[in-house]
């Protein structure tokens, strides 16, 4: 790239780059020169804009953590509306499962990288944590509607909730067999325990 030449959003460039070598060698192959280099710009303009490479994870975890989180932030207001079972999947299909995957590798091969998500966004932010926390606060929202069961414990059932999603997304590969399969097995779960309208 020749030198002067400004690069749009770099940033998200240089993020999406870390996804894919992830995808293709694992957290284990990550450098510098690797993101860059699949990224197609100079080594330098990395460190031109982040301290040295866990500074641009730390970065990159921060940034889809926060993906994460607002795409499950508009949970609890759904309740009332709509199903329950289709409402969580929404949420929990709310990132692309390639972004949630590669964040889960990450945060998997470097836990330091969660505790510094966390004080950036807070607590209950890194991996599928915010899915778990927004998950059980709708679940006991709706059940004070009386559209889930009394006897269900909405964190219990979040946490197996975000347990299929975690399983799911490490091990297939194909985004729509991601879907098919989240969609189906978070059904199976929730579906037996709800009604379509408050009692």
């Amino acid at each position: 790239m020749p030198r002067g030449v400004a690069i749009p959003e770099v940033r998200q460039q240089l993020f999406a780059a870390v996804e894919r070598v992830i995808a293709r060698e694992g957290p284990g192959k990550l450098s510098g020169r690797a993101v860059t280099g699949e990224a197609g710009v100079a080594t330098g303009l990395l460190y031109a804009h982040f301290a040295d490479l866990d500074d641009f994870l730390a970065g990159y975890a921060v940034d889809r953590a926060f993906l994460v989180s607002a795409a499950a932030a508009t949970l609890p207001d759904r309740a009332g509306t709509g199903s329950v079972a289709g409402n969580l999947c929404e949420a929990v299909l709310g990132t692309p499962p390639a972004t949630i995957r590669t964040l889960l590798r990450l945060l998997i091969s470097r836990p330091e990288l969660a505790e510094r998500v966390r004080t950036v966004l807070g607590a209950q932010t890194a991996g599928l944590d915010a899915i778990e926390e927004a998950a059980a606060s709708y679940l006991a929202a709706e059940q004070r509607l009386g559209r889930v069961a009394a006897a269900v414990q909405p964190a219990a059932l979040a946490l197996a909730v975000v347990g299929v999603l975690h399983h799911v997304v490490l091990g297939s590969a194909a985004e729509a067999d991601v879907h098919t399969r989240v969609r189906r097995a978070i059904t199976a779960l929730v579906e037996p325990v709800t009604t379509a309208a408050p009692r």
